[in-house]
């Protein structure tokens, strides 16, 4: 079966939503966002998977006591499908894990890239949504996710390399890859007004100097039961569902769950998977 025909198997009887999460630097919690976003949205009854794209340093089967026997390195190496190696985490929620601690893994060529794109379109699942929890940072693997999803929601924390990292990322995806709209979301705020300040910051500096627009998509408070949830390895809303900040991500899942659809066949899931090959191929076309 070749590439185009792989892709004529996606054939979604509603559109999926592709939202990518990412941020200009590690450590501003954009993993637990991911994970305790697309938790909430699978208790709110939608499908939902969470593909595990920050290769080389995953972690999402780490912060929910999941042990997976298979991960995407094998399914490049050609040992499993996709779908082998799909796990089933808290409220149904699907869960593609990726390999930790595999320097190839952050540096896929193209050509590796083409096959795990392949073979993610062989799977059969219905979705509403697919979260993509990216890597930090402008790796090709990021850019490539980041480009293809419908919406990039950008993490930022209150530190100035988190602030100046997330411009970085958002002058690059727009200047070189045309993306002209992220969802901005401050994490670990002491105070609403935290939240905003930061968001004030980076969009002070893309109103000047970049043609993009960036949207508050909120904040979730700093909370102390946040580190209790990662020793115990499980999501924030399951284990303190009380807590403020699983409020928070609770209300933000109400609001993801309310963007628009992508009526078009954009907004299929095919959409997603042609969009990354034809980054592959720009990578793999690009004069040297």
């Amino acid at each position: 079966m070749d590439q185009a025909d792989s892709l004529r198997r996606i054939v979604s009887a509603k559109p999926v939503k592709v939202i990518a999460v990412s941020s200009g630097k590690g450590g501003v919690g954009k993993t637990n966002v991911s994970v305790n976003l697309s938790v909430s949205l699978a208790k709110m009854g939608r499908e939902v998977m969470l593909m595990d794209a920050d290769l080389g340093l995953a972690n999402v089967d780490v912060l929910l006591g999941l042990n997976p026997s298979y991960d995407l390195s094998h399914v490049i190496s050609g040992e499993r499908t996709l779908e082998e190696v799909v796990v089933t985490g808290p409220a149904n929620l699907k869960i593609i894990p990726a390999s930790s601690g595999i320097s190839k893994m952050a540096n896929l060529q193209a050509i590796e890239q083409a096959g795990l794109i392949q073979a993610f379109s062989e799977l059969g699942y219905a979705l509403d949504v697919l979260v993509v929890d990216t890597g930090a940072g402008i790796s090709d693997n990021v850019v490539n996710f980041c480009s293809a999803a419908q919406e990039v929601i950008v993490v930022v924390c209150d530190e100035p390399a988190s602030i100046t990292d997330a411009y970085a990322f958002i002058k690059v995806m727009s200047r070189e890859h045309g993306i002209d709209h992220f969802q901005i979301l401050a994490n670990m705020a002491h105070t609403s007004s935290e939240g905003r300040e930061m968001f004030h910051k980076l969009s002070t500096a893309s109103d000047r100097f970049l043609d993009v627009m960036l949207t508050f998509m909120g904040s979730i408070p700093y909370d102390p039961r946040l580190r209790k949830a990662v020793q115990h390895q499980r999501a924030l809303v399951e284990a303190f569902p009380a807590s403020p900040a699983a409020q928070a991500i609770k209300r933000l899942a109400k609001q993801v769950d309310n963007w628009p659809e992508v009526a078009s066949s954009g907004g299929q899931l095919e959409f997603f998977i042609e969009r990354l090959v034809n980054a592959d191929r720009d990578i793999n076309e690009a004069p040297l």
